[in-house]
């Protein structure tokens, strides 16, 4: 169980690092109207995809906050964080194919961080969806 607490933890870590890369990027477009990074900005439902990511990271975060402070039983916990990431899986790894030619393109020096900021989300997606799969199991 000492393991499975350890893997919680890092879950909360990963959503709060994903909340805050996701606020940043969020709060640079709704504040300034432009996307962070000098970077093309995608949308969803007519509005960026970062709004998307920073909810569902919130979500996430939420849910392990609650796991902690025992609102939430582990499985409960576990199987929502599951579906909270995989539905970032398929929205990040949506994105992120979209930007692929413009990767191919320019290389890695086409975007500031290296990759584009949803392939860097969807890289927290699957870890944490692979993690609360592995805490799950235990």
């Amino acid at each position: 169980m000492q393991s499975s607490n350890a893997r919680i933890t890092l879950l909360f870590a990963l959503s709060v690092a994903g909340l805050l890369f996701s606020g940043y990027l969020s709060a640079v477009k709704f504040f300034s109207e432009v996307c962070a990074l000098n970077e093309q900005c995608p949308y969803f439902l007519g509005y960026p995809a970062c709004y998307f990511g920073f909810a569902m990271y919130l979500t996430m975060t939420i849910l392990t906050a609650q796991f902690f402070l025992g609102g939430l039983t582990r499985s409960v916990a576990l199987n929502a964080l599951k579906v909270v990431s995989g539905a970032g899986i398929i929205f990040a790894g949506y994105f992120t194919l979209q930007e692929l030619p413009r990767l191919f393109a320019g290389g890695l020096s086409a975007y500031v961080l290296g990759l584009p900021t949803c392939a860097y989300g969807l890289l927290v997606y699957i870890a944490i969806f692979c993690i609360a799969f592995a805490a799950h199991r235990e």
